[in-house]
């Protein structure tokens, strides 16, 4: 007789013991992760998974034909009787996602929830918390042990996340985090290596939040930088981590902003009375000290960007700040000096990092120009990108300059610092120009390229004397427009033998063309085509691993010599005297006065 399982026993209506009822099997990891990362949340997009989630809810009431009603709302709740397919199980765990993806949602606003958005934030989480352990229930019943177990995971999470977003119960939510670190930990030693990876995955995102809660608890002696060292890995599961990480930041910034009362520039000091000016340049200069900190040059170009970014999103904030107290400032003359003062100053610096970033652009920019495409297809550059960055940093010093040579009573500092600018635009200005040089050298322009690589090593010798001359000399400038006139002079030698070469070359070439020439194409060894070997069996069709045209017929057809009528030369009709015939033309009948007169 068949083994009876614990469900067959208690179910009222079995009414044959020897039925064995199927365990149902879900991969509720990676079918969580293959969702998320297919519909929005690769970009952090909240909205479009939760509109996935919904549609997929949608899709499973009516397949399985589980509709609360027509009309008239007819609530259906899922029991253990009513999962009698996978499908049901489906159910209750994309809608614990969808209530999870709503709150993270909430989360992700601009300005950041406010308390009425916070409440419905927390009931949504709620929500998922009472779904991920109904979901977790049903599989310990209908599931086998794998997916129980991974379940019952999903369920602590869920918990963790709602207890981290109400802090409090910090040793509760520890518990829930560190459950489910330790059955992921335990799933990842199984499976194909796929799942092992999905695994290893949550383990690390799961980090971070257990890290956090021993801090609050206060088991864990973590400083600031190493929080936000772990608020750089990426992850849906660090989402809520990174939105309280910037809430506490926020409110450390908000701390340390009470000592920041002056603005340092070109000797200048600048009185800062706002408090939300205060934290938006406390939070850049922090972020500045991660691009010209010690650990700048072991940070990726992606990141440097990323960073980039921020500081200028946070010099915004600032200037919208000061100049909504100079539109409140009223008739203070004092107070409107020291705030036209600051704004100008946050401008400058500004237009600083602008250029910073500029060049980051132009370095990335240059080490792909020589290159060639690797197995990745990664880009190359082309040298009119080039032109075009520095056309815009030729933009970015003009209006530095112009920014810092406005006003009266400009300082010495400002007055050194517009020097610079200018000498940096000349040192653009033949970057740029040789640049331009290549892009016309590419296009086949010879002569164009000659005279710009001459016009590059011009600026550059020009650039270089002024900047050897100048009291602070930059040295990386120097060696990097040193090479530049090297290179200008070089490639203007190349590019006038190659003009002379295919000048002195064209008529031999042209020859060749022309005694190439065919109507026919028959001189031309070429593969037949489908249609002229219709007796053999050979393929037309190249291997697919194998990167060939089809050759079934030629298109467009080749030219073929066609007869046309005779052409007829009549030598005869110079000789011929042709008979008179006055006689047969009518004559005109004139009257009595034109006889007279004729």
């Amino acid at each position: 007789m068949a083994k009876v399982t614990a469900m067959e026993i208690d179910d009222p209506n079995s009414n044959i013991p020897d039925q064995i009822i199927p365990k149902f099997s879900i991969n509720v990891l990676q079918l969580l992760k293959s969702s998320q990362m297919q519909h929005g949340l690769r970009h952090g997009d909240y909205t479009r998974y939760r509109r996935y989630c919904t549609a997929r809810l949608r899709r499973l009431y009516k397949s399985l034909k589980f509709t609360h009603g027509r009309g008239k709302y007819t609530k259906k709740t899922i029991t253990e009787s009513t999962v009698t397919e996978v499908r049901f199980l489906h159910v209750v765990l994309y809608t614990a996602e969808r209530a999870w993806s709503h709150a993270m949602e909430k989360r992700q606003l601009p300005d950041g929830p406010n308390a009425r958005q916070r409440i419905y934030l927390i009931g949504r989480l709620r929500k998922a918390v009472k779904w991920a352990d109904l979901f977790s229930h049903l599989c310990s019943v209908k599931g086998d042990s794998r997916t129980s177990l991974e379940a019952e995971a999903y369920a602590s999470y869920m918990k963790g996340n709602l207890l981290f977003e109400q802090d409090r119960n910090w040793d509760t939510a520890l518990r829930n985090f560190k459950s489910a670190r330790a059955v992921y930990e335990e799933l990842g030693k199984y499976g194909d290596v796929e799942n092992q990876v999905l695994c290893r995955e949550r383990v690390e995102e799961l980090e971070p939040s257990i890290r956090y809660c021993l801090h609050k608890i206060g088991g864990s002696n973590l400083q600031t930088s190493e929080f936000l060292q772990i608020g750089e890995t990426e992850g849906p599961a660090l989402d809520l981590f990174k939105s309280k990480l910037e809430a506490v930041m926020a409110e450390a910034r908000s701390q340390q902003a009470a000592s920041l009362t002056e603005f340092h520039w070109l000797g200048n000091r600048f009185p800062i009375t706002n408090a939300k000016t205060r934290v938006a340049i406390l939070k850049a200069q922090e972020l500045e000290k991660d691009l010209h900190g010690p650990s700048a040059d072991s940070l990726s170009a992606d990141k440097r960007l990323a960073t980039f970014d921020k500081v200028f999103t946070a010099y915004h904030d600032a200037r919208s700040c000061i100049r909504s107290d100079l539109a409140s400032a009223g008739s203070a003359e004092s107070v409107k000096d020291d705030l036209n003062g600051l704004d100008k100053a946050v401008s400058a610096v500004l237009g600083q990092r602008t250029i910073e970033r500029n060049l980051l652009l132009v370095s990335i920019a240059k080490s792909k120009v020589t290159k060639r495409r690797d197995d990745k297809n990664e880009k190359v550059t082309k040298p009119e990108e080039l032109v075009r960055l520095y056309d815009l940093l030729l933009q970015n010093t003009a209006d530095l300059s112009d920014l810092v040579s406005s006003g009266r009573d400009r300082k010495p500092e400002e007055v050194t610092f517009a020097e610079e600018c200018q000498l940096k635009s000349l040192a653009f200005r033949a970057e740029r120009c040789f640049y331009l040089a290549r892009s016309y050298s590419l296009a086949g322009k010879r002569s164009e390229a000659y005279l710009l690589y001459c016009r590059a090593r011009s600026l550059a010798e020009n650039a270089l004397h002024k900047f050897q001359t100048h009291s602070k000399t930059d040295q990386a400038m120097i060696k990097e427009l040193k090479t530049l006139y090297d290179e200008s002079r070089s490639y203007s030698c190349i590019e006038h033998a190659t003009g002379i070469t295919e000048e002195v070359k064209a008529p031999e070439n042209l020859s060749k063309k022309i005694s190439t020439i065919s109507l026919s194409g028959a001189d031309k060894k070429v593969e037949k085509y489908l249609l002229e070997k219709l007796d053999l069996y050979e393929s037309a069709v190249s291997e697919s691993n194998m990167k060939g045209v089809p050759r079934i017929e030629r298109f467009p057809p080749a030219f073929q010599s066609a007869p046309r009528n005779p052409i007829v030369l009549d030598l005869a009709d110079s000789a011929i005297d042709f008979p008179s015939i006055e006689n047969r033309m009518k004559k005109d009948k004139k009257g009595f006065i034109s006889r007279l007169w004729g």
